[in-house]
């Protein structure tokens, strides 16, 4: 099919909307399978480069921190080449931080894993400035939640499969592992033993570049349809007269915040889960596995959303019961112990599921030709997955980069709930109130 330019208007019908689907629907996978694989790095670099909590957590700081520096480029880039060019470099980018990691690998520094984290969080950046609008204007409005449920499968399928995969290759006999080195006094003998778990990554690595150049490739040469985010309908252009920037856009500001935390709790709920499950006594040979139960948790409540948006509840009562739950499973969290606590926490997942396919359409609602630039505002809001995590362990380790919080009084489950609480009562207060705002 050779390319052609869809308007916002494309009905779910319109010739190539399927492939461009199926498409989505690969990048969405990519993306679970990239991010989720940090809930496993944060133990194996807890190891390897032998770090405390608040030293291992600089994963998702790294990560995340690259959505916040370059998703305003990103919207900028993605002007001068379009949608499909722009994913098809954000892959390639990807690509080159996955590549990092051999060398990272060889000389066990985290400095350059950091790195290379970093140069793969500014290819999804990227893509995801690019894939999330597209995926809310390629088919009817009203229906956008549930397209975004659908990738979320994707994107949760991959998630729960990327801990279970890497944990079994460099985690595989930690806890025997951790003690062997533990008992080594011989710093050489030790050192082997380091640099033997680091090596473990070059191999999956080096297969995730390589898949990803040639996917690269292949999207390049797809018939993906454009979009034409520029052209607006009647009610749009109404809604944007005499509209100069996208700051004047209140809905779409609170709506970034709301990104900010709702993503905030997801990367506590799915990466913290083994740190704090670790923290109440489990082993690594267990805690490699809780970030998959908490991915699985969502693809339920992704199922859920597929089923139930638009026909029996909207996006908006979606995101209001989402964020009603996870203030439960916090509050009942804190209260329980051992794996009923954990429990709790992988449930989260289950409340988290359909907060970013509510979020997202409702703050990109009626920005019209500023839509390429909010999204980027939005993708943006995505550092919340790194800031979180550190202002929890700064709650209780003084060694942590946000250690003025610290305080003798606060353990891990009370910094849990002082992190979490809030940012689903902010969530339900969008929910209710905030994506109204500013809006005629």
């Amino acid at each position: 099919m050779s390319n052609q330019t869809v308007t916002m208007e494309v009905p779910a019908k319109k010739a190539g909307y399927g492939q461009a689907m199926a498409i989505m629907s690969m990048l969405f996978f990519i993306f679970g399978f990239v991010t989720w694989l940090n809930g496993t790095l944060i133990q194996f670099f807890q190891i390897v480069c032998e770090l405390n909590v608040s030293q291992a957590l600089l994963v998702t700081f790294a990560f995340f921190l690259a959505y916040f520096f370059l998703s305003l480029p990103s919207s900028w880039i993605l002007e001068k080449t379009g949608f499909k060019n722009g994913m098809s470099l954000g892959l390639g980018i990807i690509a080159i931080g996955s590549l990092v990691f051999i060398p990272a690998a060889n000389a066990r520094s985290y400095a350059m894993f950091l790195t290379g984290l970093f140069i793969q969080g500014g290819g999804l950046a990227l893509l995801q400035t690019a894939s999330n609008p597209y995926a809310s204007i390629i088919g009817p409005k009203e229906s956008a939640a549930k397209r975004i449920s659908i990738l979320g499968i994707c994107n949760k399928t991959a998630g729960a499969l990327a801990p279970l995969i890497l944990g079994t290759i460099v985690l595989a006999g930690a806890d025997e592992l951790k003690a062997k080195i533990a008992a080594t006094t011989d710093i050489t003998a030790k050192n082997a033993l380091l640099d033997s778990l680091a090596s473990r990554v070059i191999g999956p690595y080096t297969v995730m570049a390589v898949v990803l150049v040639i996917l690269a490739f292949l999207l390049k040469r797809s018939g993906l349809p454009e979009i034409d985010t520029n052209e607006e309908d009647a009610e749009t252009a109404a809604g944007t007269t005499g509209k100069t920037n996208v700051f004047q856009f209140p809905h779409l500001l609170l709506g970034v915040l709301c990104i900010f935390v709702y993503v905030g709790v997801e990367v506590m709920a799915g990466d913290v889960i083994g740190t704090y499950g670790h923290s109440m006594g489990f082993g690594v040979d267990q805690t490699r596995y809780f970030t998959t139960f908490t991915l699985v948790a969502m693809m339920v409540g992704y199922v859920v959303g597929i089923i139930t948006i638009p026909k029996v509840i909207s996006g908006k009562t979606g995101l209001q019961i989402s964020a009603v739950l996870g203030i439960v499973f916090t509050v009942l969290a804190y209260f329980k112990t051992g794996f009923s606590s954990v429990t709790c926490i992988a449930l989260l997942g289950l409340a988290n599921a359909l907060m970013w396919p509510a979020i997202f359409p409702m703050a990109i609602d009626g920005l019209g030709r500023f839509t390429k630039t909010g999204a980027a505002l939005l993708v943006m809001g995505i550092v919340g997955g790194g800031v979180l995590p550190q202002i929890y362990s700064g709650m209780f380790n003084q060694e942590s980069m946000f250690s003025f919080l610290y305080s003798a009084n606060i353990d891990f489950r009370h910094a849990f709930l002082y992190c979490m609480l809030p940012c689903y009562l902010y969530i339900l207060f969008y929910a209710v109130i905030g994506y109204k705002v500013g809006k005629k």
